[in-house]
């Protein structure tokens, strides 16, 4: 009995990684496109030229064509003069991405919080339990600050600067935290994950409400509090800006030669500032105004990145030898530090470990994220040697025989 759960849960498990994984980005598509459509709408309205539409209190308006169709999109100033009694509300798509973000994050990582979280060479934590709590009070703490921080300055004059400046400030501080405290794929998820959670509290706490508080008093016959209009235009407008930043971050944990990068928090930092730098690019554009500086500096980011990490040559202490490694050995190695997470139908990525062939039709797969990225295993959890590093690399380059 206790082996088949041994192996259905593993089984499962994956199961559920892969489906939330899959709601998870069908949800985010949804949000993500349709805060990008309203911004370029916003950007992208001209006053209208009729008279009737003026009359009826319609402050933009916008001709389209797409999928054989025409649209004329018009916004009001505040409303029109009667509600209709059906009114679209964007917000499922911010809960939906949020929950089942948080869900992917409980199955896939607080689960095997000892592998995933916890990196020894990093800090030592004394529990993986409590490096879960921890990467808890970034997201609750996260959104805390980014919103004292607009309550204390986003209505001072010049507040949107100032604003946008403490939050730089903040993601900062918090990669740098972050990066010490946390394996480094974790980190980065980590912080992508607490910038998240901000913009979906964002329309959860600031804009829904508010929309709510300005339809009840036009139902009523009574004048709306601009100031809800404002806030929620504002937590809007922040959330595109964290948009290209949190993909990236739910991206990168693909790429180890970036999360295990020595100053791993600046490549983070950098890597957001360009995707924000980007995403000011498009909004100004939408408005007309081609600030081509913006993908320079993204450009240069970029760029500095890339000369920066270039993969050196190994070190003499790994160079490859002519001495001859038997496959039983690199099998006994495999077995002790590999098979933990790709053994079985769930084999992790499903890459299985677990029998001869598959070793060595893996074999390159093995040399790229054993020797050369040295990304394997996962945080080193198992304690793969140096020394076993140069066995595996002696056999690769020998052949891979069995």
């Amino acid at each position: 009995m206790n082996t088949l759960l041994s192996t259905l849960l593993p089984y499962g498990m994956t199961w559920a990684e892969m489906l939330l994984r899959w709601l998870h980005v069908i949800a985010a598509i949804a949000w993500i496109g349709s805060s990008f459509y309203f911004v370029w709408l916003d950007n992208s309205l001209e006053v209208p030229t009729d008279p009737e539409l003026r009359k009826r209190g319609v402050d933009g308006e916008l001709w389209a064509v797409h999928g054989g169709g025409f649209y004329n999109p018009q916004k009001y100033l505040v409303a029109p003069r009667s509600l209709p009694a059906h009114l679209h509300w964007f917000y499922w798509e911010s809960y939906t991405t949020w929950l089942s973000g948080f869900a992917l994050l409980s199955v896939l990582y607080f689960y095997r919080a000892g592998i995933f979280i916890v990196d020894p060479r990093v800090f030592a934590w004394s529990s993986p339990a409590l490096a879960g709590l921890a990467i808890l009070g970034f997201l609750a703490v996260g959104w805390l600050v980014y919103d004292t921080i607009c309550r204390l300055f986003g209505q001072a004059r010049g507040g949107d600067r100032l604003v946008g400046l403490l939050v730089a400030l903040y993601v900062l501080a918090a990669a740098w935290l972050a990066c010490h405290l946390f394996a480094g794929r974790a980190a980065f998820l980590v912080v992508g994950a607490m910038l998240a959670t901000s913009m979906s509290a964002n329309v959860l706490f600031w804009i829904i409400p508010g929309q709510r508080r300005v339809v009840a008093a036009l139902r009523a016959g009574t004048h709306p509090n601009p100031a809800d209009g404002k806030r929620g235009k504002q937590r809007s407008v922040h959330n595109t800006y964290f948009t290209l930043p949190v993909v990236f971050a739910m991206l990168s944990n693909h790429y180890s030669f970036l999360y295990e990068a020595r100053h791993n928090w600046l490549v983070l930092v950098m890597l957001m500032l360009a995707g924000a730098l980007v995403r000011q690019f498009f909004v100004l554009k939408h408005k007309g105004k081609w600030k081509w500086q913006y993908w320079g500096v993204a450009v240069l980011l970029v760029g500095s990145l890339v000369i920066a990490l270039a993969p050196l040559p190994a070190p003499a202490s790994t160079a490859v030898s002519d001495a001859p490694v038997a496959f039983a050995r690199v099998r006994a190695i495999v077995q002790q530090r590999c098979i933990l997470c790709h053994a079985g139908p769930a084999a992790s990525k499903g890459i299985r470990l677990d029998e001869d062939a598959s070793i060595v039709s893996h074999a390159q797969d093995i040399y790229q994220q054993v020797v050369v990225t040295r990304a394997m295993p996962l945080n080193n959890s198992t304690g793969m040697t140096d020394a076993q590093r140069v066995e595996i690399a002696r056999w690769v380059e020998a052949g891979a025989r069995r």
